[in-house]
Formats: structure tokens, C-alpha cells, sequence
């Protein structure tokens, strides 16, 4: 979604007065002619990019786990580099796993510059990486989205080995290739999704290994504007439906507690047509809130999606509510479950819900 995914945030703060960072960067405007698979990896004219991948996995057994990895970039000066530790580009990257059944939720992130090939996004590798982090690309013209996906992750209490295999082209959102987050030229980001990703591997939790399968999100979003200072954080969530459809619906909030007219959404059909969604066309109610003893967040776990248009409505819940990342920045990433219907058609389905601005002002909109 967003014009400013919550784990950059931090990143935002620390290089807003790096040298070179007033520099004219390239803004997101209509009409961007999208090429691929080159607009897959890095887009250094633009101030800001990041890769999001989350999914829901199972064991064969049913046992169920969520995951969260992602990789950031911010760039921090434009002007040529001396050396190869000249700090260009800040590279971050968050990793989380959701253990539904232990009730665990584990979480990580790292911070680097990209050095003689520490961290980076590279076509000719592609490859997306943050030291022992990354997605491998593995290109092939019978895939719908041309590429298998690997994703390696090693942590202190677990790791994981994923393949990623799109069943449909990847989507731009908005309109005329922007996904529009405030009034202006620019406030505006390129936004692309691969919105059902197959996925099959291993998940290694303190010590024990788990084979499992499932589905898979992914985001790439490139930019140089950043959310205005009267907006105070946003909901966004992916929804996996049995039918093989799949919605992307963000709300951003306002500091006066208003809505922006701005939010937006996405309906993928089963075959991989997609249609735009404005902000009158959905309604995102929030319902039940879990209130983090760590940071004293309340965070709405429990919501009401409609989309008059469509006859659809839909019960959204985490089956885990403690799914808050702390550390540089706080904010709420988790699986959830869909319970829904369309035209009187039972659906069902699972996604990821991300929540920021719920436990205090966001680092970089100060």
C-alpha cells in the first residue's frame, strides 16, 4: 500500500538530515511505463522502495504459521561515491514469524549500508538481499508472474526456506500506474503486487523443522514523497479468497480522526483481471481491540470490509492477536482469517493486516 510501509519509518527519521538528502529525486506521476521483469529490483532515482512479503502456511498436520519478511531501501545522497562505503542507500529489513498454535510471535530487523554487496536489489543477480536475507529470483516465461521466488532467512530462534510461485501476472495498483495518497502531483507511489503466490519449504523453530505449504503476498513499492503530517497512520490488508480472488483495501487516517479520501483498494478476479477500488467504494469498520501491555497500543483485531458494489461483506479476525513488532519503530503485522460473502455466495480465505499509528506518533512524520 502506503505511501510509507511502518518498518522504514525509523529509516525515514535518520536520513532526513544526511547529506545529499535534499537532493531532487524522481516523484511517482502517471503514465510510468512499467517494464519487467527490470521494475521488479532497485529504482535509485527514487527516494524510497521496499519488497513486503507475507504469507499463510501450513504443516500437513495443520499446524499453522504466518510470515513476514521484508527489505527497504531509503536513499540518503545522490551525488557520486568515493568509495564503496560512502552511505548511499539505507537498507532495512524486518523478519517475523507467527507460531498460530504456540502462540509465539517472533520477530527481528537489521540494518546496513549497501557496501561491496551487503545489501541491495539487483536485476543482473535477481536477486533482492540484506546480508543473509534475500529473494532469489529464478526467471522463467512459464510462470504468469515470469519468476519463482526464493525466499532464505536465518534468525536466532528460527529460519526459513520458501518458493514463491505466482499463479497470476503481477498488478499495478491505482490509476495511470500510481496509486495516489494525498491531493498533488507526486503524493503518489508505483505499486505493484503479486497477490497469489504459491509456496512450498521449510520452517526451522528452535531447532525443529516444519515442511510446509500455503499462499503467499508480495509488494514492491517505489516513491519520493512521503505521508503529509496531517495524516497519523493507515490499515492495510490482503485478503486470499477460495475462489481464487484476492482484495488489497488501505485506509489512511487523518490526525482529526477523519478518513482520508485518498484510501483505496484493488480487486484481483480469479483469472488475474484487476479492477480499481476508491475510497467510496469500500467501507473498513473496526470492531474488537487488543491493547499491547508492551506499548499500550490498542489495535482493532477484529473488522467489518463491504463493497457495496460487489455485494460483498466480510467478517475479518486474527486467530493471533499478539502480532505487534517493537524495536526501531512499532506497529501490527499479522495473519488473519476472511469469513465472507458475495451475492449470497459463502467465501473464505486468509490475508496479512498491517496497523500503524495505533501506539503513539509515527517515527518520520514528526
Amino acid at each position: 500500500m502506503k505511501n510509507s510501509r511502518a518498518g522504514l519509518l525509523l529509516v525515514l527519521a535518520l536520513a532526513v538530515n544526511a547529506p545529499g538528502a535534499g537532493d531532487p529525486y524522481r516523484m511517482a506521476l502517471p503514465n510510468y511505463r512499467f517494464e519487467f521483469p527490470r521494475d521488479h529490483f532497485n529504482h535509485p532515482e527514487f527516494q524510497t522502495e521496499w519488497w513486503y512479503y507475507t504469507g499463510n502456511l501450513r504443516t500437513a498436520q495443520g499446524r499453522r504459521f504466518g510470515f513476514e519478511l521484508t527489505f527497504f531501501r531509503r536513499a540518503v545522497d545522490r551525488q557520486p561515491a568515493a568509495t564503496v562505503w560512502d552511505l548511499k542507500d539505507v537498507w532495512m529489513a524486518h523478519l517475523a514469524l507467527s507460531d498460530i498454535e504456540g502462540h509465539r510471535f517472533l520477530h527481528t530487523e537489521r540494518f546496513n549500508r549497501s557496501g561491496p554487496g551487503v545489501a541491495g536489489a539487483d536485476l543482473k543477480q535477481g536477486r533482492v538481499w540484506n546480508g543473509n536475507w534475500q529473494a532469489q529470483w529464478t526467471f522463467d516465461p512459464a510462470v504468469a508472474g515470469g519468476a519463482t521466488q526464493n525466499l532464505q532467512a536465518i534468525a536466532d530462534r528460527f529460519s526459513f526456506e520458501l518458493s514463491l510461485k505466482s499463479e497470476k501476472p503481477p498488478v499495478i495498483h491505482g490509476k495511470n500506474g500510481v496509486s495516489q495518497k494525498s491531493e498533488g502531483a507526486g503524493r503518489a507511489s508505483h505499486y505493484i503486487s503479486f497477490t497469489r503466490l504459491t509456496t512450498t519449504g521449510a520452517i526451522v523453530l528452535e531447532g525443529k523443522r516444519f515442511s510446509v505449504e500455503g499462499s503467499s503476498w508480495m509488494d514492491h513499492e517505489f516513491f519520493s514523497h512521503q505521508l503529509e503530517p496531517t495524516q497519523s497512520g493507515w490499515d492495510w490488508f490482503s485478503l486470499q479468497l477460495d475462489d481464487r480472488s484476492e482484495l488489497m483495501l488501505f485506509r489512511l487516517r487523518r490526525t482529526d480522526g477523519s478518513l482520508d479520501p485518498y484510501s483505496a483498494g484493488t480487486y484481483v478476479d480469479p483469472q488475474g483481471h484487476a479492477k480499481h477500488l476508491a475510497a467510496g467504494d469500500f467501507t473498513l469498520a473496526p470492531g474488537k481491540t487488543w491493547t499491547s501491555a508492551a506499548t499500550g497500543g490498542s489495535y482493532p483485531v477484529e473488522w467489518v470490509v463491504k463493497i457495496p458494489s460487489m455485494g460483498f461483506k466480510a467478517a475479518v479476525r486474527t486467530p493471533m492477536a499478539q502480532q505487534e513488532i517493537t524495536g526501531s519503530t512499532t506497529y501490527w503485522e499479522g495473519a488473519i482469517d476472511v469469513d465472507a460473502t458475495e451475492n449470497d455466495r459463502r467465501l473464505s480465505g486468509v490475508g496479512y493486516l498491517e496497523m500503524t499509528g495505533y501506539a503513539g506518533r509515527i517515527v518520520g512524520l514528526d
